[in-house]
């Protein structure tokens, strides 16, 4: 069966069809920011009307909350126009064909954890450091997306509760503490203010304050790490997004770690996939969990 995917953030959308062998006709537009709303009405239906006749099911890797079918956010200021964007219907407007959401980093989970030995491993959790900090939970196996779509929120438990303020309005957040996002305002606060890849440039070159800076971030995800292994028995953990692949970030979260009890440590690993994680994650979820009964790919899968 062929899929189409849409990876929906902040920024981009990315499309392309998923087939067994791999990603074909892929895409990217920037997302909608004038008009969201109405905008991401229109740029979904561009993308519909790009793949007409060429795909089986739509699987969606979506920033944000996918709650029955609407996205929202734990910060709605993230999503500017688009809190409460009825997303399935956008999509259902043009195609009869089935429909799953996911959020995209438990899509990015999903897919990370195809790559590993599942018959010896089933917790498994995949956290992303971006601009902010987020994550997808496996647990006996299954992708946790039940009941309201917010598990795997894990940027927002509590690092420090005399932290900074969160954009989801708590205090202290790992996000509000780890994420691109908060080095960057810390960084712009100096005497000589940089931005966040500055700040690991200068870390790398081992400046006093950005690698106190640096190390804040990976302590707080070293902390989350075990977190989530005494909470949940996580048996390894693999950590992605830009600060978290970039250079000398998992050997510090690494480091922190090792100080920890044995109890609280499970093996980490950078993520291997890249920027497609999404579609992938998304698509092959979608197959597996949605897709068990056949389906006729043979009725006509376009509306005007």
């Amino acid at each position: 069966m062929r899929g189409l995917a849409l990876d929906i953030g902040g920024t981009k959308i990315a499309a392309a069809l998923v087939e067994e062998s791999g990603i074909i006709q892929r895409q990217q537009i920037a997302t909608p920011q004038a008009h969201a709303a109405r905008a991401l009405h229109q740029a979904i239906a561009q993308l519909m009307a790009d793949y007409c006749h060429q795909f089986d099911y739509v699987a969606v890797a979506s920033t944000g909350i996918i709650n029955q079918g609407i996205l929202t956010a734990l910060n709605p200021k993230n999503l500017g126009g688009l809190a409460e964007f009825p997303l399935k219907a956008s999509i259902a407007r043009h195609t009869s064909k089935p429909i799953g959401l996911l959020n995209d980093v438990q899509a990015a989970a999903y897919a990370e954890y195809q790559l590993q030995d599942r018959s010896q491993l089933a917790n498994f959790a995949f956290i992303t450091v971006s601009t902010g900090v987020g994550g997808g939970l496996i647990v006996n196996h299954q992708l946790l997306t039940e009941p309201n779509g917010i598990s795997g929120h894990i940027g927002h438990t509590l690092a420090d509760p005399n932290g900074p303020l969160c954009g989801c309005g708590r205090r202290g957040c790992v996000e509000a503490i780890a994420a691109g996002r908060a080095i960057e305002a810390v960084a712009s606060t100096w005497s000589d203010p940089c931005s966040p890849k500055e700040v690991f440039e200068r870390f790398r070159k081992n400046d006093e304050k950005a690698t106190a800076l640096v190390a804040n971030s990976a302590r707080a995800i070293a902390n989350l790490v075990a977190d989530l292994k005494i909470a949940m028995d996580m048996q390894k953990i693999v950590i992605g997004g830009s600060v978290g692949l970039a250079e000398g970030y998992l050997p510090l979260v690494q480091r922190f770690l090792d100080e920890m009890p044995s109890i609280y440590r499970c093996e980490i690993e950078s993520a291997r996939l890249g920027q497609d994680a999404g579609l992938v994650g998304a698509a092959r979820w979608v197959k597996d969990s949605l897709l068990s009964q056949p389906q006729d790919v043979s009725e006509e899968n376009c509306y005007a």
